[in-house]
């Protein structure tokens, strides 16, 4: 049997180069999942603190600016890219002492950055949360 010294060491060199392809696909997807998660929390987030602050206001009109305000700086500090901006839906069909507020935050997060994986370009995120407001606080 003879070997053809040309060829010498062409396996290492093909294994270390489909290693390399394999380990850039596993961090990049790495990656796009951390993404997913950070974004889904920062909507969740976002949802939680526009609930309370909307739950300290006077009013109905007063707790819809305020969720809205309150979303839209979380998002922009969290650095959260919204498609057209984020959807706020603030239910106040309850407000008033002892009552409760409920806001709806959807956002349609871009990965378009990471969309050469072969993943979508943008991902929708919902979260909700609902504040009690307080029995005790002067009414509207």
């Amino acid at each position: 049997m003879t070997v053809n010294t040309n060829e010498r060491g062409a396996v290492a060199t093909e294994f270390a180069v489909v290693m390399a392809v394999i380990l850039l696909s596993f961090f990049a997807l790495a990656i796009y999942g951390g993404r997913v998660v950070q974004a889904e929390n920062d909507v969740q987030s976002a949802a939680h603190e526009a609930a309370r602050a909307a739950s300290l206001q006077g009013t109905p009109a007063g707790a819809v600016a305020a969720a809205q305000q309150v979303v839209a700086a979380n998002l922009e500090r969290s650095g959260v890219a919204c498609g057209p901006g984020p959807t706020v839906g603030v239910d106040t069909s309850r407000f008033g002492p002892g009552g409760q507020v409920t806001v709806t935050v959807t956002c349609s997060a871009s990965f378009g950055d990471v969309g050469s994986l072969g993943v979508a370009d943008a991902q929708a995120f919902t979260a909700s949360a609902t504040e009690v407001i307080d029995t005790y606080r002067s009414g509207s």
